[in-house]
């Protein structure tokens, strides 16, 4: 038999070397994949049984027929390993996909890092996000800050009742504006729909909101029911916006002079610290009349009671001297019902003496009158607990020296009209 022996099928085929002596074997040759493919064999019979398999197969152009024997356990196991994790996690990937992903990752990995090891590490500082309804997440917050509104031995609360109670308000409107959907399903379009609907409020009031809608989602955040890298935060209509100032509007001296004889025994006192002592309304329903009186010539209003928890004494002028002399002997809160009394009694004690509302027109006018009777915002700013800058830029230039004097010379003409009432009597004028 002359060797090598060719086997042929269609445009397939396959050659069989004979021994010799360097190498006592047959040898079944061919190409498969561009590669030259050789099987040693100890019978003629042996490769020509091969010979006359593999030319049919590559005839067929099946491609498993590249495999060494090595390659082709190599394959069935990855096989065998991919069924088995489609079983466990219900997902499946091809044998392509599965080494093509390892390979992208292992790009991404620095020398010698191994990618099971550095999943797992990663996933260590991953949150597992939980769903939750935004109107449930929302209560859950507002629940959460409660007990900060609550005074505890006397002390002042960390958080504003009043604040506390708009941030709920506006916290579940946003809810109610996605109802069943949960905050890790929110988005900008969703924010961008929010804000949307109050397009025709002031910016001051959309800052607000804003503000309100940050503080919740990164208390989220901390829940784990929405991703540290949600972005959100980054959508364009959470982009504080520059407000116009305040306008500023005040009362006049004859309509203050109104307001303090007509008003009633327990209203008035507030009425007059706001007004001519500059005293924040917040600040002024926290005194006791022992703040009133402790330090003569002067209210205290200690760190607990300040908006700004810094202590400072505030000038007790002749004016306001006045109408607070009739209560020396009061002790105890100089408020003791709750604010919105305060702002019903004062709204009415409006309309009955036909004055328009003007928005903090008591402080404002304390602040303007103030400024202008000593050209002094350091001064203006030390007695009203607020800044040099802000007294200058909102209430220079607002009214002259004159009308200035006419707000602090409001004083009570006779006594008898401001005998104080008791609590109940006043509470309930």
């Amino acid at each position: 038999m002359k060797f090598p022996v060719k086997v042929s099928y269609r445009k397939a085929e396959v050659k069989i070397y004979g021994k010799s002596v360097a190498y006592p074997f047959y040898r079944l040759c061919y190409y498969a994949a561009g590669k030259r493919r050789i099987q040693s064999f100890a019978t003629y019979t042996e490769a020509k049984a091969k010979a006359d398999a593999k030319v049919r197969e590559l005839a067929s152009g099946s491609q498993s027929i590249a495999l060494t024997a090595k390659e082709a356990t190599a394959a069935l196991s990855i096989r065998d390993s991919l069924d088995a994790f489609r079983r466990d996690t219900g997902r499946s990937f091809t044998a392509l996909e599965a080494v093509t992903g390892f390979l992208d990752a292992m790009k991404q990995l620095p020398q010698g890092c191994g990618l099971t090891e550095s999943v797992r590490e990663f996933g260590r500082t991953l949150a597992i996000v939980k769903r939750k309804d935004i109107s449930e997440a929302a209560d859950q917050f507002i629940d959460a800050r409660k007990p900060r509104t609550e005074a505890r031995d006397g002390k002042r609360p960390q958080l504003s009742p009043g604040y506390a109670y708009n941030v709920a308000m506006w916290l579940r409107e946003f809810a109610k504006t996605f109802p069943g959907n949960a905050v890790c399903d929110l988005t900008r379009e969703h924010l961008d729909l929010y804000f949307g609907k109050h397009s025709k409020v002031s910016p001051k009031t959309r800052n607000e909101r804003r503000n309100v809608v940050r503080m919740f989602l990164k208390w989220c955040v901390r829940q784990d029911y929405l991703r540290a890298d949600n972005r959100l935060l980054e959508a364009d209509c959470m982009v504080r916006e520059v407000a116009e100032p305040e306008e500023i509007a005040f009362y006049t001296p004859t309509e203050l002079r109104a307001m303090l004889e007509n008003a009633h025994a327990q209203l008035r006192p507030v009425i007059a610290l706001i007004a001519l002592g500059g005293v924040r309304l917040q600040e002024a329903v926290r005194l006791t009349w022992e703040d009133i009186f402790h330090v003569e010539g002067h209210v205290e209003i200690s760190s607990g009671k300040s908006k700004t928890r810094s202590r400072r004494l505030v000038t007790i002028c002749p004016a306001l001297a006045g109408w607070l002399d009739p209560y020396r002997n009061q002790s105890g809160p100089i408020w003791t019902v709750c604010l919105d009394k305060f702002h019903s009694d004062f709204n009415a004690l409006r309309d009955s003496i036909h004055t328009a509302a003007r928005r903090n027109g008591l402080r404002h006018g304390f602040c303007t009158y103030h400024y202008a009777l000593h050209a002094d915002e350091g001064l203006t700013a030390k007695e009203a607990g607020n800044s040099p800058a802000m007294i200058h830029k909102c209430y220079k230039g607002m009214v002259t020296r004159a009308d200035a004097e006419k707000w602090f010379n409001v004083q009570p003409h006779r006594a008898a009209n401001i005998v104080p009432l008791t609590a109940k009597t006043a509470a309930n004028p």
